[in-house]
């Protein structure tokens, strides 16, 4: 667990300004998706993560799985940050060569855990890599955040299935419940609600909070991790895509994003404005 006289608020801010200014390189990206999330990962690597950044291959680590590919930016953004990449191959994100590719790859990126793509995976990896950790008898954890729009997937609910029997305690998954899908609404696409019921059906440990509100998030966070019962525990976090950047906010279509030129400028300057 990481301490810093840097507030989490402060963290969450300096993620999303990495993010838009990577999302500024290629004039496109999933924006919407890092400037939401960046509040539950500034929790996850500044409050509940255990980890090393200049070793993060540290075998006593806590394990950080991105089950949502297109989440890269984000992702990459907390791990500049934390000091894991260092903050001067923003300017390659999704350039020929460059470690920061658009979608995940664990082969190119120090503290990318897996690759993705094909969405409704990241949780399955959990559950084998939580098994394992078992076996080691590790003190570990395995964090996963994966999307509302992986719960359409079958995959998603047979690791839930699986992670309940196995009672898995020491997993912890992350569920972004910000609503969009390329095709759409998330819930018009396939309803998920009652959704914390479902999961306590399928045998977790579940609370919702608001994703974008650092003290409930560091809570559930906590809830999560000292939880005495033997199963699996998941967070929904209900967050705002284009969090921090109100002409963001207020996109009809946010998923993926397109931002004029001069438009990056404006979305810099209102995040520092909401500080």
């Amino acid at each position: 667990m990481n301490s810093t006289a840097i507030t989490l608020r402060q963290r969450a801010t300096h993620i999303r300004r990495h993010a838009l200014l990577m999302g500024q390189v290629q004039g496109q990206g999933y924006i919407g998706q890092a400037l939401g999330a960046a509040d539950l990962l500034a929790v996850s690597y500044f409050h509940a993560l255990k980890y090393r950044p200049a070793e993060p291959g540290w075998e006593e680590r806590d394990r950080f799985y991105l089950s949502i590919g297109h989440y890269a930016i984000a992702l990459y953004a907390a791990l500049i940050e934390a000091g894991i990449i260092p903050e001067d191959e923003r300017e390659t994100y999704g350039s020929d060569g460059s470690r920061l590719p658009m979608s995940g790859m664990a082969a190119y990126t120090p503290g990318m855990e897996i690759t993705g793509g094909s969405l409704g995976h990241g949780l399955g990896i959990a559950v084998g890599a939580c098994l394992a950790l078992k076996k080691k008898k590790a003190s570990s954890f395995v964090y996963n955040l994966l999307s509302d729009g992986e719960l359409n997937e079958g995959s998603t609910w047979e690791a839930a299935m699986s992670a309940s029997h196995w009672k898995l305690n020491n997993l912890i998954a992350l569920i972004d419940v910000n609503n969009q899908q390329a095709d759409g609404h998330a819930s018009e696409i396939l309803a998920f609600e009652p959704i914390v019921d479902r999961w306590q059906a399928f045998g977790w440990y579940a609370q919702r909070v608001d994703g974008n509100d650092i003290s409930a998030l560091t809570a559930a966070f906590d809830n999560a991790r000292d939880w005495e019962g033997d199963q699996p525990r998941v967070i929904i976090c209900d967050t705002r895509m284009g969090k921090g950047v109100p002409f963001l906010e207020t996109r009809e279509k946010t998923h993926f994003i397109r931002v004029d030129a001069d438009e990056w400028e404006q979305a810099l300057l209102a995040l520092e404005q909401g500080e």
